[in-house]
């Protein structure tokens, strides 16, 4: 069913992806300069949106509602919900807590997919490995802590993020083994994302200021976070869901306060020490003790399917 090449290919579009979305939360902290957090979702989406319609302008018929319900599902949660608690929760913490705290989630991944997915069962090596990277971002988080300041407001609205996108991750698996085209699906998910938006433009400040535009570093954080972390990101994550799997394709959000940490020591100025490298570390190792246990497991099961 699922040949190597196209695990390993699998392996490099959810690398590519975390690459990329570990830096979002930079692009997002400057915007949150001049615009709320719901009108960097709102705009960010819509800007995806309209480049996925370019690319796939083909229109999808559903043949049954319960698939209908899997894609408006995934819009609410992996569009509407997760990105605005994230980015209601950089108001009140840092970039890297964020990073830190969102990370945890293929632990609440692993868990949905155990009794909702078929083949993708919680094993013991993907527990101890899971406790090594928690430790290596409880080390990074209180790094932050230590040296800038307690944000719990914050910290606790960014906990709901990582369990909203567990949800969102297994239902994506079950819409990758649908005969859809992926960017035509993903299309799909960002519409209901930003139907479901819709709402909170009018219960959140929102307002339509184009000439917030003209400034370069908010035309180019949008930019990015529309067609590199929305566009593109959400496609190839989606595609790697339905190669590896959803535990799988998860163990790479473990990198992401790795490469959130670094970026913001980069380009926010914000400090890096020993406790964090420390815990950049055991986070790596948590990944690669969680990645192998799960690889060895997926590629046992697929063999049979491909004779």
């Amino acid at each position: 069913m699922t040949s190597q090449n196209q695990i390993s290919t699998g392996h490099l579009l959810a690398l590519l992806t975390i690459l990329i979305w570990g830096t979002t939360f930079i692009s997002t902290k400057v915007l949150l300069i001049e615009f709320t957090p719901v009108e960097i979702l709102f705009f960010r989406f819509v800007i995806g949106y309209v480049v996925l319609f370019l690319i796939y302008p083909r229109l999808m018929r559903i043949t049954s509602l319960r698939e209908e319900m899997l894609f408006i599902s995934a819009g609410l949660c992996g569009v509407t919900l997760y990105f605005l608690i994230e980015n209601i929760a950089l108001v009140y913490t840092f970039a890297s807590n964020v990073g830190v705290i969102v990370s945890i989630a293929p632990f609440f991944t692993a868990v949905l997919a155990h009794f909702y997915l078929d083949g993708e069962r919680l094993h013991k090596r993907f527990i101890v490995g899971f406790v090594i990277a928690l430790s290596g971002i409880i080390l990074i988080g209180f790094n932050g802590s230590f040296i800038l300041q307690l944000n719990p407001l914050g910290d606790l609205v960014a906990f709901v993020a990582p369990a909203v996108w567990a949800v969102y991750s297994v239902l994506m698996r079950k819409i990758g083994e649908l005969p859809y085209h992926t960017i035509g699906a993903t299309r799909k998910v960002f519409f209901y994302g930003l139907l479901f938006m819709l709402p909170s433009l009018f219960l959140f400040e929102f307002h339509f200021d184009l000439g917030r535009f003209a400034n370069m570093a908010n035309l180019s954080n949008l930019l990015f976070l529309g067609l590199g972390a929305s566009a593109l990101c959400f496609v190839t994550w989606n595609r790697a869901v339905s190669l590896l799997g959803a535990v799988k394709t998860s163990v790479y959000i473990y990198l992401v306060p790795v490469i959130t940490v670094v970026a913001s020591a980069l380009i926010l100025h914000e400090r890096i020490t020993w406790i964090t490298l420390l815990g950049a570390l055991l986070t790596l190792l948590g990944s690669f003790i969680s990645e192998k246990k799960v690889q060895r497991k997926r590629i046992h099961n697929t063999l049979p399917k491909l004779q």
